[in-house]
């Protein structure tokens, strides 16, 4: 028995304890502490106003929970996962959807600390689209602009990043807030995905066990890196979603439509790149690389092709130039990781670090191209890895980037299909879905 087989057997084990419920109660527990403690203790405005709310939330559905726990030999509907699901969703209203309007209402009325900078940034890239055909601000107008605004001259997203921008640009409400349509195409997004892989005629011998796919749901939503990330900035969720989706569409055997949703999230953020070269490895394996790679890599080509025809230098000065480092002023992001805690305290301390990424980056490919993923769950595992490995060691990186590979590593079980007829293990996947190819 491999390594990684132990792992996911215990994952199962714990995840199936009580049907489920004593996870989540655990997840609800730990999630409203968490949002005590930031509510008390965090520097950040957005993310204290956040944690009041949030606490509140987490604390009412782990007494739901606690009830249904209670209640699971009586009344075994009030445990099952419909029910789960309902207290799923209760609980993402109230701790990311109610606090994110209710920061958007109050930024709206004047309040100045209740977003986080990258809700301006955006916002501002899609103002300028709509003026000037392009969301960048080139070096000269960046250098321009006074020493403590630069920062926010930049922006460091691919140019789909800026539609979200679009309805500020349109009218000066707390609904045209970049965040409220964060959640609004994050919500439609993970329905489809959930909907993919409920949909039988794309699985006629066997299906996701829908507890399963309710678990990674939790952990794209109501985990609360996700709900906070969600409520106070946000720009992560839609990407991260549409990666969901694309692996959902691989599951259910749909290559051109894996392609497109990655491609898509490609569109957004530099983050979905390694998952699009991921998926256009298990596209080969299906015969099917090329039409993958039409979308993943298509997409986000023709949407810089704008921006790279009006101000080439602009593109690449925050695309390029911010992210390395060689930008007007540094990258805020300085998580204490081992990649930045290497960079900032060795001597030759950012080189060491690059190579440890490289090596990481080496190893993940020599690992494609010797056994590339052949199902959709395996692709998952190799890209939450993969971004885990990259996110600790890149010199600047953030903590809220963990979403990533947290919410993909969960995903994966939701995409192991578990034929109808055959024995289960606890969690409800099947014997033959238990090998992940890791």
């Amino acid at each position: 028995m491999t390594a990684p087989t132990r792992a996911a057997r215990t994952w199962r084990a714990v995840d199936s304890t009580a049907g489920g419920l004593t996870l989540d109660l655990g997840l609800y527990a730990v999630s409203a502490a968490f949002a005590a403690i930031t509510a008390v203790t965090s520097t950040l405005p957005p993310h204290r106003a956040w944690g009041g709310v949030a606490a509140v939330g987490y604390l009412l559905a782990a007494l739901l929970s606690t009830g249904q726990l209670l209640a699971r030999r009586q009344r075994p509907a009030w445990a099952g996962t419909a029910a789960r699901s309902a207290v799923t969703g209760l609980t993402w209203l109230t701790t990311a959807l109610l606090p994110l309007v209710a920061q958007s209402v109050q930024r709206a009325a004047g309040r100045t600390d209740r977003a986080q900078e990258e809700v301006v940034v955006i916002e501002h890239a899609g103002i300028r689209l709509t003026e000037t055909g392009t969301p960048y601000l080139g070096h000269d107008a960046i250098a321009a602009l006074p020493a403590d605004e630069r920062l926010l001259g930049y922006t460091p997203y691919q140019p789909g990043m800026a539609l979200f921008g679009l309805p500020r640009a349109a009218a000066d409400a707390w609904w045209t807030d970049s965040r409220v349509w964060f959640a609004l195409v994050t919500a439609l997004v993970l329905a489809l995905a959930v909907a993919t892989l409920r949909d039988t005629r794309r699985f006629p011998t066997g299906r996701p066990a829908p507890a399963a796919v309710l678990r990674g749901v939790q952990a794209a939503t109501v985990l609360p890196v996700c709900a906070l990330t969600l409520a106070t900035g946000g720009d992560d969720l839609p990407v991260l979603a549409l990666c969901l989706l694309a692996l959902a569409f691989a599951a259910a055997g749909r290559p051109a439509a894996t392609g497109i949703a990655v491609g898509l999230a490609g569109a957004l953020k530099l983050f979905a790149w390694p998952v699009a070269l991921v998926l256009i490895f298990w596209g080969v394996t299906r015969r099917a690389g090329l039409r993958v790679a039409a979308g993943a890599l298509g997409l986000p080509v023709l949407a810089l092709l704008p921006a790279l025809l009006v101000d080439r230098d602009a593109l690449v000065e925050n695309v390029l130039r911010f992210p390395l480092g060689h930008g007007l002023v540094t990258s805020p992001a300085q998580s204490p990781f081992p990649g930045h805690l290497v960079a900032t305290t060795l001597p030759a301390g950012r080189v060491i670090a690059a190579a440890l990424l490289v090596a990481a980056g080496l190893a993940i490919a020599g690992r494609l191209l010797l056994r590339p993923p052949r199902t959709a769950a395996a692709t998952a595992l190799i890209c939450g890895y993969g971004l885990l490995a990259a996110i600790l060691l890149m010199p600047s990186t953030r903590f809220g980037y963990l979403l990533y590979p947290l919410a993909l590593l969960v995903w994966a079980p939701a995409l192991i299909l578990a034929p109808h007829s055959c024995s289960r293990f606890p969690g409800g996947v099947a014997r033959q879905g238990v090998d992940l190819e890791t």
